[in-house]
């Protein structure tokens, strides 16, 4: 905890703008006791729908993401703001829903209110106000990093970390990944039994990259359960530069059908490799093991043969491969690359990982495949969609020296072909930033 005065005179470039809402707007005195919480976007540099499949990403954090700044109250009701810009005031307390349509942001604070006072009993309410410069349903997560900011000013106003429940479920930062992830999902996180989430069936990528990224670095983790598995210096001579299509990747009615729609071939490709295998793999990454000397032909054999009628029209085989070449061949052979300091083996590889979700993911927009081949065309050394898909974002690696006039070019080039969407598109230059922290 900090003095509010202290956050309101911060460096941060939006920090101060956050705190100041709480005196202008919640009356809430300057020297009052508050807590300030940085939770950045990530970027997910390869890793298409693995996580929840028990496969691995490759992740880093940006440094654009929420500023949120909360005090305490003497009640259990949450007052919660999007400053200062925006007038929406929400309140509520612990374990109520407001009445709001599917999609509301309010929604997803609600989920965490009411899961911490299932799993945490009676707790300490708080006025809140957060803003972000984060693009937002652009691919990067900003619903999660919302949730993941909510959460570390609850915790940190009611000492969640020092009850005795919390630390017996969590003991790093990957696992409060794994928790958080499972606020957002619904489900149970050992001890801590599980609700209603807010209607997405994904892993735990998000939080994770959120939490555990570090300055500089790529990290690589595999996912059901969480396991960090190295670190990658990102080339220091290099950039990331994002474009944001402007195609908003929303997670509410037909769109969280298609979002929800490669978790459930994911769970189904599993289920038809086990009738077929007579196993028990509970994931596709446990198939990948499990296919053994058989490899990944014996392997969609057998979920071909395993395939209902029923699903015969989900392609089951085709998002098994997907996975595959995205898990066990694309993601450690670029990291290896880039360990090895061969930047420019990168590039057909990670073109394979953009083709291979076009074809077994099919969740591309004509925006961001666009954005990917002309990133290319322009020079860049490797460039990918990253997200949910059906929308979202590109990032394109490129030489610093070269980077603002690729990002001006990659803009140009895109407001040409996409006009409309290009009003609502964000293009900027960023390398891996901070993990989530309160100050």
């Amino acid at each position: 905890m900090t003095c509010l005065n202290d956050l309101i005179n911060s460096k941060d470039s939006l920090m101060p703008s956050a705190a100041a809402v709480l005196t202008e707007r919640f009356g809430v005195s300057r020297n009052a006791d508050a807590v300030g919480a940085f939770v950045p976007g990530r970027v997910e540099v390869l890793g298409k729908h693995t996580d929840y499949a028990g496969g691995r990403s490759l992740l880093m954090a940006v440094a654009k993401g929420f500023r949120l700044v909360a005090a305490g109250r003497d009640d259990n009701i949450i007052r919660i703001t999007a400053g200062p810009a925006f007038d929406d005031i929400q309140e509520f307390a612990y374990g109520q829903t407001p009445p709001h349509e599917a999609g509301h942001w309010v929604n997803h604070v609600s989920t965490v209110g009411r899961r911490l006072a299932s799993n945490f009993g009676d707790l300490r309410g708080a006025d809140i106000a957060f803003v972000s410069d984060l693009p937002i349903a652009a691919g990067m997560s900003s619903s999660s990093a919302l949730i993941v900011a909510v959460f570390l000013g609850l915790a940190e106003i009611n000492h969640l970390a020092e009850t005795e429940i919390y630390r017996h479920n969590i003991h790093s930062n990957i696992e409060l990944a794994g928790y958080i992830s499972c606020v957002e999902m619904g489900g149970t996180f050992g001890t801590l039994t599980g609700q209603t989430g807010v209607g997405t069936f994904g892993g735990s990528e998000d939080h994770t990259s959120m939490l555990c990224c570090k300055p500089n670095t790529l990290s690589q983790f595999s996912f059901a359960p969480s396991l960090f598995e190295r670190d990658i210096g990102f080339p220091s001579e290099m950039e990331m530069v994002i474009a944001s299509s402007g195609v908003e990747a929303v997670k509410t009615g037909q769109a969280l059908e298609k979002y929800n729609r490669a978790s459930i071939r994911a769970r189904k490709a599993a289920e038809a490799y086990n009738r077929s295998a007579n196993t028990q793999c509970k994931n596709l990454r446990d198939v990948s093991v499990h296919a053994g000397e058989d490899g990944f032909s014996g392997a969609m054999d057998a979920i071909d043969r395993g395939t209902t009628d029923e699903d015969a029209g989900l392609d089951l085989q085709g998002r098994f491969e997907q996975f595959y070449r995205e898990d066990q061949q694309i993601i450690p052979a670029v990291g290896d690359a880039l360990v090895s300091g061969n930047i420019e083996a990168i590039g057909e590889l990670v073109d394979a990982s953009h083709a291979g979700a076009r074809k077994g993911l099919k969740n591309l927009v004509p925006e961001t495949d666009f954005l990917q081949q002309s990133a290319r065309k322009l020079g860049a050394i490797a460039a990918s969609y990253f997200g949910a898909g059906f929308g979202g974002s590109v990032w394109a690696m490129i030489s610093k020296d070269k980077a603002e006039e690729f990002r001006a070019a990659w803009e140009q080039t895109y407001t040409k072909h996409f006009p409309e969407s290009a009003k609502r598109a964000e293009f900027f230059i960023t390398e891996p930033g901070e993990p989530a922290h309160v100050v």
